[in-house]
């Protein structure tokens, strides 16, 4: 039973869907339909009337009369106010020539009302809805075709019958724009979801874009800085050139891993084939970076004051890259032989400075003309975790970068 009535309600679906459509692509057909339907109902109802009465006098007239109101309704989309008033007219003048008062003959008054409401704002409706109600009243009350009829029957009829479109009108008004409030909402939350991704796609490419610079710049910069003592000292010093080769296969072999990690996640998390990645650095690879400088010719040395405290892992790898990036940039252009990292705990912070002894005239690091993407990573993963940097060159000489990160909270 419950499935033939489920297979009555989907045929009756898309009956009504393909009607939908076939309104929506021929609308005039169908408002000429619907005007020779009234018409048809006002013909039968101007030939009523009350048991043992007689007909009208004015029968051709009416009928002509009740034509006009009928095909003022093929403007009802655009003019359903002159719609209402032309039908009401003619409605009342045929009440007064005596035609008795049925929904049949107020079919085109009532068609008009509905569309009224169903187009126009409510007030315009309330005022056109109540004038048109009180003329028809009017007219029915005092019109001799229904002088059989008590006052009450002959008020409540016609208000009945005109309220009843009004209210119809207004409910298909309200559901027309709860559907179009729904519909914008959901287009809405479409272009946000589009958005959203958008955004979280651009944010990764920058993330993995901040990786891959910090990881190749280091290892770049460290492997042609050892490449080019090693060929220095390989006449002179062979010892010395074989350990500064075998610490250049360490740096490649270094950066490779990193890039394999960075690039890792570009990857499906459902892969099964795919290699575990290694975790992010942090400050406790900070021995490894410092040993990879010394092998470049840089010598490193690390101090730090305070009580050492955990990081967030973001802001642990902040502090990596941003020690990394510094020695890479002092590797590459400050000219000098040695740098010092100071890491201070000091409150809910953590102050990392970085700094060398180069030429005072020597330009900031990594800050030459029409480059500066350095310095642009350091300072957006400061910013990134609520940390702030600040880089310049020393008065004394040299270059330093100070960077302050917060520390997680002591529970």
């Amino acid at each position: 039973m419950s499935s033939s009535l489920e297979r009555h309600q989907d045929r009756l679906e898309r009956y009504s869907g393909r009607v939908s459509e076939y309104a929506d692509r021929h609308p005039r057909l169908i408002d000429l339909a619907v005007v020779l339907a009234l018409m048809g109902c006002v013909s039968l109802g101007s030939s009523l009337t009350m048991p043992g009465a007689a007909p009208p006098d004015h029968r051709g007239s009416g009928t002509a009369l009740m034509g006009v109101s009928c095909l003022a309704l093929l403007r009802y989309r655009s003019h359903p106010r002159t719609a209402v008033v032309v039908t009401g007219v003619c409605t009342v003048i045929a009440v007064v020539l005596g035609y008795l008062v049925t929904p049949l003959l107020l079919a085109p008054i009532m068609a008009a009302l509905y569309w009224l409401a169903m187009l126009t704002d409510p007030k315009t409706t309330r005022a056109f809805g109540v004038a048109t109600t009180w003329a028809v009243t009017a007219a029915a009350v005092f019109s001799d075709s229904m002088d059989e009829l008590s006052l009450l029957l002959r008020t409540i009829g016609p208000f009945f019958w005109l309220m009843l479109p009004l209210a119809a009108g207004n409910m298909t008004r309200l559901r027309r724009a709860y559907l179009q409030a729904v519909q914008a909402r959901a287009e809405h939350a479409e272009r946000t979801r589009e958005e959203e991704a958008r955004l979280r796609v651009t944010e990764e490419r920058m993330r993995i874009a901040r990786e891959l610079h910090d990881v190749v710049a280091h290892h770049l910069a460290l492997a042609n800085a050892q490449a080019g003592t090693a060929a220095h000292l390989v006449l002179t010093r062979p010892e010395q050139t074989k350990k500064i080769l075998t610490d250049l296969t360490g740096t490649t072999s270094s950066a490779l891993r990193e890039l394999k990690a960075t690039l890792g996640l570009l990857r499906q998390n459902d892969d099964p084939a795919a290699d575990p990645l290694e975790p992010a650095p942090g400050l406790a690879r900070l021995p490894e970076l410092v040993t990879a400088c010394e092998s470049a010719g840089l010598t490193v040395t690390v101090t730090t004051e305070g009580e050492p405290r955990p990081l967030s892992p973001g802001a642990d790898l902040t502090a990596f890259r941003i020690v990394q990036e510094a020695l890479t940039n002092v590797t590459k252009h400050a000219g000098s032989q040695s740098a010092r990292v100071r890491l201070v705990y000091s409150g809910s912070r953590l102050v990392i400075t970085v700094s060398d002894d180069g030429p005072a005239s020597a330009p900031p690091p990594a800050t030459p003309p029409g480059r500066g993407f350095g310095v642009l990573r350091m300072r957006e993963r400061a910013h990134s975790i609520g940390g702030e940097l600040r880089l310049g060159p020393r008065p004394e000489g040299g270059f330093e970068v100070t960077t302050a990160l917060p520390l997680i909270p002591e529970a």
